[in-house]
C-alpha cells in the first residue's frame, strides 16, 4: 500500500520565541530616570581604585536553611514515594523532597546531604539575585538611566565564518551608542556565552558597536585569554572590546526563619551563635580533609556548569590561617574579630577551615582564662616533674607548645649538620678541643621567642601586623645525659664566643623553619590568638567586656582538646622527647675529630614578647586601605589590597550580629536548576601598655606544673601602664633563664633545648 505525504500541519516547525525587547534599565531596577550616577562609565579599560571599593548586598532565600541536617531515614521513608512536592506549609519536607528527588536522578553527585544543601541547594539559589544585585549597582552607580540604556534586550548574533545564528540578552545595551556590557558578579564568563560573543566579533550587522566586559571579583585566567582573544577578533572587524574591573565585594544576606548555621568563633560561654559572616559562610563550607574537600568542589562545579557562583572556600588556604585583628569589646555589643590567609588561585584548596578556626578560637579563650604563671612547657630530662601545667595540658594551644617544642630539635639537628650547610662546618671546626683532640660537646637550652611584633591599634581595636619568631642558644648544664658525650670545662670566654657563634652559624636556618614551615603553623596560629587576647585583657581591665568573667578564671573546661587529639597527654610527647635524646636525630662524620656522632637537641623556651604600636603615618602608608578591607570583611570574603600582600585573603565576623537581611520567599526550591542569572545585577598613636606579669621559672621551688585550681586567679584585672615610648613593653626578662613564658609570648614553651653529641660506635649512622 502507498503511503503519500503527512499532512502539512505535522511538517511544521513551531515558530521561535519573540525576542525579549527588554525595558529601560532605569524602569527595570526600578531607578530614577536620568538620576545622577557616582561616576562615568569610563571609555576604555579601567579598574577601580582601591579607596573605592565597596560592597553591594542580596538575600539568598535558601541561606535561611544553611543548618538544616539530613533527614532521618524515617522522614525518607515517609517522603521518597510522594509523587509531588508537598506544600508550601511544610518548607522542611519540601526541601527533604527535592533532594531525595536529586539523589534519585544523579546518587553520584548528590547522595551526599551536606554538599548537596551547601554546593547546589544554596549556592544556585543566590546566583540570579546575586547577579541582578551587582548589575544593578553598576547601572545606578553610573547613571545608565536614561532612555537608551536598555537591559535584559534579546538580540541575534550571526557567525559569518559558520552560519549559525545565536541568541544573546544582553545586560545593558545603549541604543544610541551601540555600547554593550556584560556585567559579572564573579570574575568568570560562561562557556555557553563565549560561542555567541565571537559571532558578535565578527556578525557584520554590529559592526562600529563596542563590548565592555563588568567585573566585580578579579577574572580568572580562562576569562582573562578570551578576552584578549576577542580583542583582537573585534578589532578585525572594526569594533571594541574593553574591561571594567569594578570591584566590589557581595554580601549575602538571609531571610529570617528557617534553620541556620551559627558559628561559637570568639563567642564567649553562654552566648548564642552567631549567622553569618565573612568567615562563617567559608568555614561551613570547609571540609575536614584534601579528598573531602575535593569531593565538595566536583560537586559544586557539577551544579554550577556555567560557573555562575562567586569564589568560594577552594581558593582560601585555611592552613595559613591566622587572628589579625580584633576590634573594641563593646559590651553586649559584640566584638569585630577577623582572619587573614592565603589565597589559591587554583581554588583547590579549602579543607580544614573548622578545625583551625577552632583551634585560633580556642587559643584565643585560653590565653584569657589562665593565669599567665602556666603559660609555659618545658621539655628537661632533668625536670620530669616539670613538663608544663596541668590545665594548659587539657588545652590544644597547651598540646601545640609541647609538640612544637618536640619538634625544633629536629630542624636544630638538621640545621648543625656539616654536611648539608658550610655554616654548620665552620661552627664546628671552630669549637675549643679536648686533650684527645676531639671537639668539645658544648650543652645549649635551645628557644623560641618572638621578636618585636607589630601591631596598629586604632578606633578601639588592634591590627595584628607582623609577629615574627626569634630562635636563640645558651649554654645550659644538663646532668641527666645519656650515652657518652664529649664533655669539656667551657670557660665563661669560651662559653660566651661558643654562644655568640652558634647564634650566628645555626640559629638564623631554624628561625627561618619556625616562622615560614608548615610545621609551625599551628605554633604561629595560636601565637597571634594570643597577642589578640591580651589586648582584651588591657581593654577589659579598663571597662568590663563580655570576657570579664573569662579572664583569669583558670577555668578552661569550654575549651577541651579536640579531636582527633582529645586522648592526648603531656607524658607521650615527654616520653618521645626522651627517646630522642636516646637515638639521636641526626649522624655525620666530621673531619673535626672523634666522628661520626648522632647528634640531638631538644626543647623551646618562649621567655618574652615586645610589641610596638605603629604609628599612624608609617600604619596610613603602608596599609592605608586594610581598616576598611577589615571592616569588609566582618561581612564578606575579601582582599588585602597591600601590593606585596596580594594573594592575602581577610575573612572575619563578629560575635553579636547577624546576616538576616529580609526576603520574604519560601526558600524552599530545589535550587538545582542551572539558572542564567540576569545579571543585573585614624586616631591616636597611644602604646596598648604593659601586658599581665610573665610566669615564673618552672625549675623554681614552689612551681611543680601540678594541676591548678579553677577560679584560683579571680578578680578584675589591673590596668596596665602606658608606655609613653609608645612600645608595648616586652614580657619577661631580658636574659632567658629557665623557662620565663609570659603572657604575652603567647606560646610559653620552656625547654632545655639541649644539645648533645654522642660517639656513634660501630659507625652506624643512628643507634
Amino acid at each position: 500500500m502507498a503511503v503519500g505525504g503527512l499532512p502539512a500541519a505535522m511538517h511544521a516547525v513551531a515558530k521561535p520565541k519573540p525576542l525579549d525587547p527588554g525595558l529601560p534599565c532605569f524602569e527595570y531596577f526600578e531607578l530614577l530616570e536620568d538620576a545622577a550616577g557616582l561616576l562615568d562609565l569610563p571609555e576604555g579599560d579601567a579598574s577601580r581604585a582601591k579607596s573605592q571599593w565597596d560592597t553591594y548586598e542580596y538575600v539568598n532565600e535558601a541561606k535561611k536553611w544553611d543548618g538544616l541536617q539530613a533527614p532521618s531515614p524515617a522522614d525518607e521513608a515517609r517522603l521518597k514515594d510522594l509523587p509531588t512536592k508537598p506544600p508550601k506549609s511544610k518548607p522542611v519536607d519540601r526541601i527533604y523532597w527535592t533532594w531525595i528527588q536529586a539523589k534519585k536522578k544523579d546518587s553520584k553527585n548528590w547522595s551526599n546531604w551536606d554538599h548537596w544543601r551547601d554546593a547546589r541547594f544554596i549556592r544556585n539559589s543566590g546566583n540570579d539575585p546575586r547577579g541582578k544585585a551587582f548589575e544593578k549597582k553598576v547601572i545606578k552607580d553610573h547613571g545608565l538611566t536614561g532612555k537608551d540604556w536598555i537591559c535584559q534586550k534579546e538580540v541575534i548574533f550571526e557567525d559569518p565564518d559558520t552560519g549559525i545564528k545565536h541568541r544573546r540578552q544582553l545586560d545593558a545595551y545603549n541604543q544610541k551608542t551601540g555600547k554593550i556590557l556584560e556585567v559579572k558578579g564573579n570574575g568568570e564568563l560562561t562557556e555557553t556565552q563565549k560561542p555567541k560573543d565571537r559571532a558578535w566579533a565578527k556578525d557584520p550587522k554590529w559592526r562600529g558597536t563596542s563590548w565592555k566586559y563588568v567585573f566585580a571579583e578579579p577574572q580568572t585566567k580562562g576569562t582573562r585569554d578570551f578576552i584578549e582573544e576577542q580583542r583582537r577578533a573585534a578589532q578585525a572587524n572594526s569594533r571594541g572590546v574593553t574591561e571594567y574591573n569594578y570591584r566590589s565585594d557581595k554580601v549575602e544576606k538571609a531571610p529570617s526563619g528557617g534553620v541556620r548555621y551559627k558559628s561559637a568563633n570568639m563567642q564567649p560561654p553562654g552566648k548564642p551563635g552567631i549567622a553569618g559572616g565573612g568567615a562563617s559562610d567559608l568555614i561551613r563550607e570547609s571540609r575536614p580533609s584534601p579528598k573531602d574537600m575535593k569531593e565538595f568542589l566536583d560537586r559544586k562545579n557539577a551544579a554550577d556548569p556555567k560557573r555562575l557562583s562567586p569564589r568560594g572556600p577552594g581558593g582560601v588556604d585555611f592552613t595559613t590561617l591566622e587572628l589579625r585583628y580584633v576590634g573594641k569589646p563593646q559590651k553586649g555589643k559584640g566584638l569585630d574579630y577577623g582572619f587573614s590567609a592565603q589565597q589559591d588561585p587554583t581554588g583547590q584548596s579549602g579543607w580544614g577551615g573548622k578545625a583551625k578556626s577552632q583551634l585560633i578560637s580556642d587559643a584565643f579563650f585560653t590565653w584569657l582564662a589562665l593565669t599567665p604563671e602556666k603559660f609555659w612547657v618545658n621539655l628537661n630530662p632533668d625536670q620530669p616533674d616539670k613538663i608544663m601545667d596541668a590545665q594548659f595540658g587539657k588545652t590544644d594551644a597547651g598540646r601545640v607548645l609541647l609538640e612544637s617544642d618536640l619538634e625544633l630539635k629536629k630542624d636544630f639537628a638538621s640545621a648543625m649538620n656539616p654536611a648539608k650547610r658550610p655554616e654548620a662546618d665552620q661552627y664546628w671546626k671552630s669549637l675549643p678541643r679536648n686533650d684527645k683532640g676531639q671537639p668539645c660537646w658544648f650543652q645549649v637550652r635551645n628557644w623560641i621567642e618572638p621578636k618585636e611584633a607589630v601591631v596598629r591599634e586604632e578606633n578601639g581595636g588592634i591590627h595584628i601586623l607582623d609577629t615574627p619568631l626569634a630562635v636563640k642558644a645558651q649554654y645550659l648544664k644538663i646532668d641527666n645525659m645519656p650515652g657518652d658525650p664529649y664533655l669539656c670545662d667551657f670557660n665563661e670566654a669560651e662559653k660566651k664566643a661558643t654562644e655568640r657563634r652558634m647564634n650566628r652559624l645555626i640559629m638564623p636556618e631554624v628561625e627561618k623553619q619556625v616562622n615560614t614551615s608548615p610545621r609551625y603553623a599551628d605554633l604561629r596560629r595560636v601565637y597571634t590568638a594570643r597577642v589578640a587576647a591580651e589586648f582584651i585583657r588591657q581593654q577589659d581591665a579598663k571597662e568590663p567586656t563580655d570576657y570579664r568573667k573569662i579572664i583569669n578564671s583558670n577555668d578552661v573546661s569550654a575549651w577541651p582538646l579536640r579531636a582527633p587529639n582529645q586522648d592526648w597527654k603531656r607524658e607521650k610527647t615527654y616520653q618521645a622527647y626522651l627517646e630522642s635524646l636516646k637515638k639521636g636525630e641526626e649522624s655525620w662524620e666530621h673531619d673535626a675529630g672523634g666522628g661520626p656522632y648522632t647528634y640531638s637537641v631538644g626543647g623551646v623556651d618562649f621567655s618574652k614578647q615586645p610589641k610596638r604600636n605603629m604609628n599612624k603615618a608609617r600604619f596610613t602608608a603602608e596599609h592605608r586601605y586594610l581598616p576598611k578591607q577589615t571592616r569588609t570583611s566582618v561581612q564578606t570574603l575579601t582582599d588585602n589590597t597591600k601590593d606585596d600582600e596580594r594573594n592575602l585573603l581577610l575573612l572575619g565576623g563578629n560575635t553579636a550580629t547577624t546576616d538576616t537581611g529580609g526576603g520574604d520567599g519560601d526558600g524552599d526550591g530545589d535550587g538545582g536548576g542551572e539558572p542564567d542569572p540576569t545579571p543585573t545585577p585614624t586616631p591616636t598613636d597611644k602604646p596598648t601598655g604593659e601586658p599581665t606579669s610573665p610566669a615564673p621559672d618552672p625549675s623554681a621551688p614552689g612551681n611543680d606544673g601540678g594541676d591548678s585550681t579553677p577560679g584560683s586567679g579571680g578578680g578584675k584585672p589591673t590596668a596596665p601602664a602606658e608606655d609613653p615610648d609608645g612600645n608595648l613593653a616586652g614580657t619577661g626578662t631580658g636574659i632567658p633563664i629557665g623557662l620565663i613564658a609570659s603572657i604575652a609570648a603567647a606560646l610559653a614553651a620552656a625547654g632545655a633545648a639541649l644539645m648533645w653529641w654522642k660517639r656513634n660506635r660501630g659507625r652506624q649512622s643512628a643507634e
